[in-house]
């Protein structure tokens, strides 16, 4: 039996057994409900296009998955100089820098490469049309956790 399977089975047995402890009119209750709904309104809505995540992430798997890794993983050592002195592919799930960026600088980017920036990524704008691009990122930003997604969105409000 996987681990996995062991904690989603202790999760469903003990939230079975804290069902009967629950009282519906205490006020604990209607203030855990508040925080939930608290949280649920500090994530900015998502992309909800499926049709443009699943273009990305195909396009992203044919062109970027061989530097980023297939789940956008990057590299381990992402912030160290190789060699050459370029920086190797970064993570782009969330756990790297990439959602410090505003949209069109993550596309001018992408558009143009990074070797003038210390990076190995060559220029993509003869390759990949500019919804081609948009697709791709829409793919990387439906990777992201929603805290970092919510940062990454503040951002990008502010550079527009």
């Amino acid at each position: 039996m996987s681990a996995i399977y062991n904690i989603v089975v202790i999760g469903i047995i003990g939230s079975l057994g804290l069902t009967g402890c629950d009282n519906p009119g205490s006020t604990n209750n209607q203030s855990q409900a508040s925080q939930s709904a608290s949280t649920k309104a500090t994530v900015p809505p998502r992309n909800e296009d499926m049709q443009q995540i699943l273009r990305g992430g195909r396009l992203y798997q044919q062109n970027c998955a061989v530097c980023h890794g297939r789940l956008a993983q990057g590299t381990s050592n992402w912030r160290q100089r190789d060699e050459e002195g370029k920086f190797p592919p970064p993570p782009l799930d969330g756990s790297a820098h990439t959602w410090h960026h505003p949209t069109a600088q993550l596309i001018e980017i992408i558009e143009n490469g990074t070797l003038d920036r210390g990076g190995n990524m060559p220029a993509w704008k003869d390759v990949l049309s500019k919804r081609d691009i948009k697709d791709v990122l829409a793919w990387i930003k439906a990777q992201w956790p929603d805290e970092i997604y919510a940062r990454w969105y503040r951002i990008d409000q502010r550079a527009q």
